[in-house]
């Protein structure tokens, strides 16, 4: 079968990562279909080719613009598009062995390194995404709600340093478990470890702490792109400026609501999920050592939801080029900036703004 059972003295001991999933039920048919290794290793291959065509597409546009908040978006497009693509390569890379090799976790990983280095991936590259999102959402709402407020535009090294924080603050949330807050364990069926959804204080807190900070994310993204898309569509409707509309806002607002409705689709369920199931079992005040059959395949369903972000992702951002967006409607042209679509400045302000 897939899952490999603990010996008793291993799932006995409370700081090892074996044990929590239920083994007695590893011949059930549902296990055929939502377990098969086809899944892993189709998402892995299309994910993984599909961020790599997308990120030489970036590296052959960023090289092209002249423009200032084209080029900083493009670093955070490209920061996650590296993001999405080391996470299934990293993930990719143990999981889809053990479907083919079948190798036991308690004798390859006895101290849990390799479960407590895949659970810090499935962590690290799962929050990123979304902490990147909500920042790209927070750098075009300043960019396009005031656009006076700043002389220049966020220069590349500044974007890339923000790219660095975001990793390493996701980099700190998902070293919290091996720091002593929660813990990594396998996961049915056996093939990859995750946060513990079991009722005692750390892990109760780190679940929340990574559900709750993903929830948190993808709202504020909501927020900050719902706001600059009103701007966007009431200075464009303003009678003075109906002709003189800005191509880039526009195509860079339309990739950012596709990587926002992606993520809310594919990352809102198992954040729900995570936050119920751990607050449902407080009563339990702890007596819960092993997961219900039912709760293990749920989180492993809504895994699966959550590896189609990664694959979606990138095309977001292929499809929706103005390159791509001209040879569908011809009539796109690119236009003034975002700026001239506001009242008439002095000339003198105008020339600063506008370098």
């Amino acid at each position: 079968g897939d899952m490999e059972p603990p010996n008793s003295s291993t799932a006995g001991r409370s700081d090892m990562c074996f044990g929590v999933f239920n083994s007695s039920d590893r011949h059930n048919n549902t296990q055929n279909s939502i377990t098969s290794p086809w899944f892993s290793t189709a998402f892995g291959l299309i994910g993984l080719c599909s961020n790599l065509f997308a990120l030489c597409v970036l590296l052959s546009s960023s090289r092209k613009l002249s423009s200032r908040a084209r080029s900083s978006f493009l670093v955070f497009l490209c920061g996650l598009v590296v993001t999405d693509f080391m996470g299934l390569l990293v993930t990719a890379s143990v999981i889809i062995p053990y479907h083919f090799i079948k190798f036991a976790w308690a004798k390859v990983d006895p101290g849990c390194h390799l479960c407590n280095f895949l659970g810090f991936s499935m962590v690290f590259f799962g929050q990123c995404p979304l902490l990147l999102g909500a920042t790209m959402a927070g750098e075009r709402f300043f960019g396009i709600n005031h656009p006076f407020s700043r002389s220049t535009s966020i220069s590349k090294r500044r974007a890339w340093s923000i790219v660095g924080l975001v990793w390493g603050f996701s980099c700190l949330l998902g070293l919290l478990p091996v720091l002593g807050l929660g813990r990594y364990t396998l996961q049915y069926p056996g093939s990859w470890c995750f946060l513990t959804l079991l009722p005692d204080t750390g892990n109760i807190i780190f679940c929340l702490l990574f559900a709750l900070l993903g929830i948190f994310s993808v709202l504020l993204s909501f927020i900050f792109n719902t706001v600059s898309v009103v701007t966007l569509c009431r200075v464009y409707h303003d009678r003075e400026s109906v002709q003189r509309r800005r191509d880039s806002e526009v195509e860079m607002m339309v990739q950012l609501v596709g990587i926002m409705i992606i993520a809310t689709i594919c990352w809102m369920p198992l954040l729900i999920f995570i936050v119920q199931t751990v607050l449902q079992q407080l009563p339990a005040s702890g007596r819960i050592q092993v997961l219900p059959m039912e709760t293990q395949k749920m989180l492993l369903i809504y895994i699966r939801m959550v590896t189609w972000n990664q694959i979606l992702d990138p095309w977001v951002y292929i499809l929706f080029r103005r390159a791509v967006l001209q040879r569908v409607y011809p009539s796109l042209r690119p236009r003034p900036s975002i700026l001239s679509l506001y009242p008439v400045l002095n000339p003198s302000l105008r020339r600063k703004l506008t370098a």
